[in-house]
């Protein structure tokens, strides 16, 4: 038996909303520990992983650990049907074909119950190996959202160049170019509007603009995001979910390798 109960179902909502314009179908894997997805989108060019922590539902079992394989572009229609304040359960027997959604309005006496089916799907969870990262940006995420927006308007590129006076994003096409510095501030009363760079040797990497702004629509979920480079790997891209005590319940993270520079091999 599976079940899951989260009184602030809109944060399911805003996890599908985050990923389901990258991936089509993924399977949840689900575990005494909570519930975790991950999945290449469908051009294999970046990967998403969210997870899930036991303790961030109000209700969970998992008596056996269960892999639930679906579509995520339905999952996400119907739980759009739910409303912002619903209480959001998902149910599931051992050997189950199908999940069952049940949505409870806060200030309702009604119950709204769907039922979804499951898919056997192949996937194959990719080991991401521990990296020391050169370069960790944390800053606000609705600045990066912005940023990833704005730059899109110019190319269809952006460069990230880190040095010890700060971090540069920038981008240009044929009508021109833009970029925006970040420079390290601190706000004690304020720590979400935070800017904080840690540098270990400067870098600059190039990533397509498309990608990042699917990922910035995690933006509702988190007031910071991380980012973590380094030349040769994938650039990741944090969003911590905190409940409401402002406990990190989960995160959803997002990996894209750079471009390649013209002459590279």
């Amino acid at each position: 038996m599976f079940e899951a109960r989260m009184v602030r179902g809109y944060v399911l909502k805003k996890i599908l909303d985050a990923i389901k314009d990258l991936v089509n179908e993924a399977s949840w894997d689900c575990s005494a520990s909570g519930m975790s997805l991950q999945a290449m989108d469908t051009s294999h060019v970046s990967l998403v992983a969210v997870q899930l922590k036991a303790d961030g539902f109000d209700r969970y079992r998992c008596d056996r650990n269960l892999t639930l394989g679906m579509n995520l572009t339905n999952l996400a229609q119907i739980i759009k049907s739910a409303g912002n304040d619903d209480i959001i359960t998902i149910k599931a027997s051992d050997e189950a074909d199908k999940i069952t959604l049940i949505f409870e309005p806060k200030k309702d006496s009604e119950t709204w119950e769907y039922e979804l089916k499951l898919m056997n799907l192949d996937s194959e969870y990719l080991g991401i190996p521990d990296t020391s990262y050169s370069v960790k940006i944390t800053f606000p995420a609705t600045k990066f959202q912005r940023i990833c927006r704005d730059l899109a308007g110019v190319g269809d590129a952006m460069t990230i160049a880190c040095t010890k006076d700060g971090v540069r994003f920038s981008s240009k096409g044929d009508l021109g170019s833009g970029s925006v510095k970040l420079s390290q501030t601190a706000s004690a009363d304020k720590p979400e509007e935070a800017v904080i760079i840690k540098i270990e040797e400067p870098i600059v990497l190039t990533f397509a603009i498309k990608y990042l702004n699917h990922f910035a629509k995690a933006t509702p979920l988190a007031s910071q995001v991380t980012l973590s480079l380094s030349k040769d790997v994938p650039l990741v891209v944090e969003y911590l979910i905190n409940g409401d005590d402002e406990e990190e319940i989960g995160y959803i993270r997002y990996y894209l390798a750079p471009k390649l520079e013209e002459g590279d091999e």
